[in-house]
């Protein structure tokens, strides 16, 4: 007689969901588990919720925003939220008095450098008041302020997003290159590293086989519960991602917003996905840990121009997941550069640090004569033949983020509000 096969199906794991008895994970509780080299098997585990978050430019937005009565203009030309362009149509709501916009997580405004669509979407779910201001096809002009009360309809699609973690990216050269991949232009030489991926929680890099991840898996999409639609753009075996989408009113503003670059304002986004454990080889691809995941370094002047090769733990292990303010080291006018260069706005005009919109990027403490303390970490980096050690200066990913929302689904399965 053959070994018995270790094996479950997603309708057995939902009956124990709705019965209250599955054991379910997060992706850091079950790492750490493995990682302590405790005694968990297959057995004891029915789902793990695996989780990422970071800048996700494939973010668009579709909104239905009510501006006039019926009649007064025939169809809209461009409108602006809060200065963003956001593209009318493709409905052209002939007389409704309406209109139909969608807004990109990119996209930025004309009237602030630092303001984009990742701002204005976390703004509209905070339920500030936004500015739209609408041309018509006849030449005609409105200016209107609407709320997420307002809002009838919206929803977010993300065309690309969720990637199988991504990239780090130094700068070789001696001149200054204005990049969305660091959150200020990145100067030379060797003497910065940002990057991007959360390591050993990605939810595709738990599932390298996509033997779960596909199209119709439900997931939760900052905060709000999402749907995956297939493969994302530029999705390939060697890179994944996926395009997923969600109920835009629904969502909760802590897991979406903008992220100031070098290039201008980008956007974040923060989603989860569980993971059920239906075999063994699903189980076994769940054990992976940061050190087992690498992570390329490339030229900052192209990610076609690869130097060199760390892992995720180089990256993670043994760092703090936000500043400290040192009040004593207060000074103003180094503070208002890093109240201005701050990516999401987290730094107040006395210093103190706003935590709920802090992405732990790091950039304060670079920009600071010793105000913000915070363990990045250094890593050694070949390349060619020389050795370089670089201080990791910027990241674009957020671990916590990424925990509090595998911590949401969760509780969520396991209050049998979530089924797979």
């Amino acid at each position: 007689m053959g070994d018995t096969i270790s094996q479950r199906t997603i309708e057995e794991i939902n009956e124990k969901i709705r019965n209250g008895d599955a054991n379910v994970f997060t992706i850091q509780e079950f790492k750490e588990s493995i990682r302590k080299g405790e005694d968990i098997s297959f057995d004891d585990v029915d789902v793990v919720t695996t989780g990422t978050c970071g800048i996700m430019s494939g973010t668009a937005a579709i909104l239905h925003i009510g501006i006039t009565g019926p009649g007064e203009f025939q169809k809209a030309k461009t409108v602006l939220l809060n200065g963003v362009p956001a593209f009318p149509g493709p409905c052209p709501n002939e007389l409704l008095g309406s209109v139909d916009v969608i807004v990109y997580g990119t996209e930025h405004s004309i009237n602030d450098h630092g303001y984009g669509g990742g701002f204005l979407l976390k703004d509209l779910l905070y339920g500030e008041k936004i500015d739209v201001e609408v041309e018509s096809i006849e030449g005609k002009k409105f200016q209107t302020e609407v709320t997420i009360d307002d809002i009838t309809r919206g929803q977010i699609i993300g065309i690309r997003m969720t990637f199988k973690n991504y990239t780090a990216f130094v700068n070789p050269s001696g001149d200054k290159v204005n990049s969305i991949f660091n959150a200020t232009p990145m100067e030379g030489v060797l003497d910065q590293l940002s990057f991007s991926g959360c390591g050993e929680y990605n939810p595709l890099q738990n599932d390298p086989n996509k033997k779960i991840i596909d199209e119709g898996t439900k997931i939760l999409f900052n905060g709000s519960r999402g749907t995956i639609l297939g493969p994302g753009t530029r999705s390939s075996d060697v890179k994944p991602n996926l395009m997923l989408t969600a109920d835009l009113l629904n969502m909760d503003y802590d897991y979406i917003g903008g992220f100031k670059t070098g290039a201008g304002p980008e956007i974040y986004d923060t989603v989860a996905i569980p993971i059920p454990v239906l075999n063994e080889e699903i189980y076994n691809n769940l054990k992976i840990l940061d050190k087992d995941i690498k992570l390329p370094v490339a030229d900052i002047h192209g990610r076609h121009l690869p130097l060199g090769e760390i892992s995720y733990e180089n990256v993670w292990k043994d760092t703090d997941e936000r500043p400290t303010f040192i009040s004593d080291k207060f000074n103003e006018e180094e503070n208002k550069v890093v109240k201005e260069s701050c990516p999401t706005n987290a730094i107040n005009d006395n210093g103190t640090i706003d935590l709920d919109n802090c992405f732990g990027c790091g950039l304060c403490v670079r920009l600071s004569n010793g105000a913000y303390e915070m363990e990045l970490s250094t890593v050694d980096v070949e390349i060619g033949d020389e050795k370089h050690t670089i201080p990791i200066t910027c990241r674009q990913s957020d671990r916590q983020r990424a925990l509090k929302i595998t911590t949401k689904l969760k509780d969520l399965i396991q209050k049998g509000e979530f089924e797979l």
